[in-house]
């Protein structure tokens, strides 16, 4: 009787065993989620234009850029709004292939590429995967809550400003009034800051004339989508505080 309940033992240990490494085989990934960034910061997600089939459906690929300023390249971003904004950057890139080059009737400067990204407050869920022999590291957006993910447009140059800023304490975002002098300056500044309501114009599902103001008086002209728009960042999409600028 010892011995049959010993075999009895052994045969539910294999199974159950048996049973985990199917579980593993099955499993997509089979490695540990991964945080990224800190849960009082802001990260965000910079598409390339890339996709790149995953779990049998198409996913944007960017790169993620941490509250510290740290850049991770060849990143997934996997789960709710990944048609969205892949549909948001093609915007991005028509408008830019539309516009760019062309001359700003405001303050005569030619306008400059415009970069769409995607912000989350806190830290971000991540695990390496490999495609193809290829490493990359996927954001799994479905475990994120919707409240804590907004999309902006800005200048492409300015895209890690922007991040920087939103983590500096101090900044806060404003509205420019229609007939704000910032529109008149010759600078980057000025073109993007029109160029923002420009997009918005011609279709970008999206709000331009938003500007950050850092500590030292710099400010970041951008726009805000409307089809992500967490309200746990509000302060940045639902500005009421209007800039007013003398010069």
């Amino acid at each position: 009787m010892g011995a049959l309940k010993y075999a009895v033992i052994g045969v539910v240990a294999i199974v159950v065993v048996a049973a985990a490494l199917v579980l593993l085989l099955q499993t997509p990934h089979g490695v540990p989620v991964q945080y990224f960034g800190s849960p009082s910061g802001y990260e965000a997600f910079v598409p390339n234009g890339q996709t790149i089939t995953y779990n049998g459906h198409t996913d944007p690929v960017g790169e993620l850029i941490l509250n510290n300023g740290k850049t991770i390249d060849d990143v997934i971003w996997d789960g709710q709004y990944a048609g969205t904004i892949i549909d948001n950057h093609n915007q991005i890139v028509q408008l830019n292939n539309q516009f760019v080059g062309q001359t700003d009737p405001i303050n005569n400067q030619s306008y400059v590429p415009l970069q769409d990204l995607y912000v989350i407050k806190g830290q971000v869920p991540v695990e390496n995967v490999t495609i193809n022999g290829q490493t990359y590291y996927v954001i799994g957006a479905n475990s994120i809550n919707p409240a804590d993910i907004a999309g902006f447009y800005t200048y492409q140059g300015w895209v890690s400003n922007f991040v920087e800023a939103m983590n500096t304490p101090g900044t806060y975002a404003a509205v420019l009034p229609g007939n704000s002098p910032v529109f008149t300056w010759t600078n980057t500044t000025g073109t993007v800051a029109y160029q923002t309501i420009k997009y918005e114009q011609y279709g970008l599902n999206g709000a331009g004339r938003h500007v950050l103001i850092l500590p030292n008086e710099t400010i970041i002209p951008y726009g805000a989508f409307d089809n992500i728009a967490g309200p746990s960042l509000n302060n940045y999409i639902v500005v009421q505080q209007v800039y007013n600028s003398s010069s």
